[in-house]
C-alpha cells in the first residue's frame, strides 16, 4: 500500500509546479499583450509599404531592381523564425517540422538555413544541416536593428548572385489560441501590379507623384527598407504567437496539475482510510483474542 507521507510529499510537488504554470501564463499574457500592440502598430506600415511599391510599379513600366531580379531555383536560402525558449506546446516542433517539409519539397536545390532562434539552431545544429547565419537569444527585444542586422547580409548574398530564392517560414499571429504557419519568398521581390478598385473610376493612376529625387535613388533606398520591413514584421508576428502558444500551454498544464492534485488527494484519503480501518480491526481482533 502507498504511503502517505509520499502521497503527501506528490501533492505537495504538484502544487508548487501548478503555482509555478500560473504564474507563467500571466507573464506570458502581459507581454502577449504588448506584443499584439507592436503587431497592430506595425501592420498598417507593413500593408502602406506594399501599397507605395504596387502603386510605384503601375506609374513606372520599365520598374526594375537587382532585388527583382528572377533566377533560377537551384540555390534557396530558408530563413526559419522559432523560439529561444520552450514550454509553448508544438510552436517550435511545428515550425522545424514545416522547414523540413520544405526542404524535401526542393527536391534537387540547394538549400542553406538562416536560423533565428535558440530551439530551431539547437535541432538543425546537431543534425550537420547547412546554416549560413544564426541569431540565438536575440528575440527578447524585437527591433528593426535586429531585422537589419538579419536582413542586409542575405541581400547582400542575393545581390552577389550567390542565391537564387530566399524564402522565410515564421508564425503568423492570428490569436491567443491560433497561429499560421507562413511560407513567404523574401527574395527576388515579386512584381506586383495595381490593385483593382471597386469604383471603375478609381481603376489606375490618375497622377503621377512628385519626385523630389530621381526615381532611381528613391528605388534604391525603398526596395531594401521593404525586405527589412518585411523581416521586422515576420519577427513580430512569431514573437506573439510564441507568448500565445505559451500562454495557452502554461493554462493547460495548470488545469491539468488541478485534476492530478484532485486526484492525488482522493487517493490520500482512500488509503488513509483504509489504514484507520486496518487499526480498528487490530484493535478488535486483539480484544476478542483477550
Amino acid at each position: 500500500m502507498a504511503n502517505l507521507i509520499d502521497i503527501r510529499r506528490r501533492i505537495r510537488s504538484v502544487q508548487n509546479t501548478r503555482q509555478i504554470t500560473r504564474a507563467m501564463k500571466f507573464v506570458s499574457a502581459a507581454k502577449l499583450k504588448k506584443a499584439q500592440n507592436r503587431i497592430f502598430a506595425s501592420r498598417p506600415y507593413t500593408r502602406r509599404m506594399f501599397q507605395l511599391i504596387n502603386h510605384l510599379a503601375v506609374r513606372q513600366e520599365d520598374l526594375s531592381h537587382p532585388l527583382m531580379d528572377e533566377r533560377g531555383n537551384e540555390r534557396i536560402i530558408l530563413v526559419l523564425v522559432t523560439g529561444d525558449k520552450g514550454l509553448c506546446g508544438s510552436f517550435n516542433a511545428s515550425l522545424i517540422r514545416r522547414a523540413q517539409e520544405f526542404m524535401e519539397e526542393q527536391a534537387g536545390a540547394q538549400v542553406t538555413l538562416d536560423l533565428i532562434g535558440k530551439k530551431g539552431y539547437d535541432h538543425f545544429h546537431k543534425r550537420n544541416y547547412e546554416i549560413f547565419a544564426h541569431y540565438v537569444n536575440r528575440l527578447s527585444e524585437v527591433s528593426l536593428t535586429l531585422a537589419e542586422e538579419i536582413a542586409q547580409p542575405l541581400m547582400e548574398k542575393f545581390l552577389n548572385g550567390d542565391v537564387d530564392r530566399i524564402f522565410i517560414v515564421y508564425n503568423e499571429f492570428k490569436s491567443a489560441m491560433q497561429q499560421n504557419i507562413t511560407v513567404e519568398q523574401l527574395l527576388p521581390i515579386a512584381e506586383v501590379e495595381f490593385e483593382a478598385k471597386t469604383d471603375p473610376s478609381e481603376q489606375g493612376p490618375a497622377v503621377d507623384f512628385i519626385y523630389e529625387q530621381p526615381r532611381e535613388e528613391i528605388f534604391e533606398d525603398l526596395f531594401p527598407r521593404h525586405v527589412i520591413v518585411q523581416v521586422f514584421h515576420a519577427l513580430l508576428e512569431s514573437v506573439a504567437s510564441e507568448y500565445g502558444a505559451r500562454m495557452a500551454a502554461m493554462d493547460l498544464a495548470t488545469k491539468n496539475a488541478g485534476e492530478m492534485i484532485s486526484r492525488l488527494v482522493l487517493f490520500r484519503n482512500r488509503v488513509r482510510q483504509a489504514a484507520i480501518t486496518n487499526e480498528i480491526i487490530e484493535i478488535v481482533s486483539g480484544a476478542n483474542a483477550l
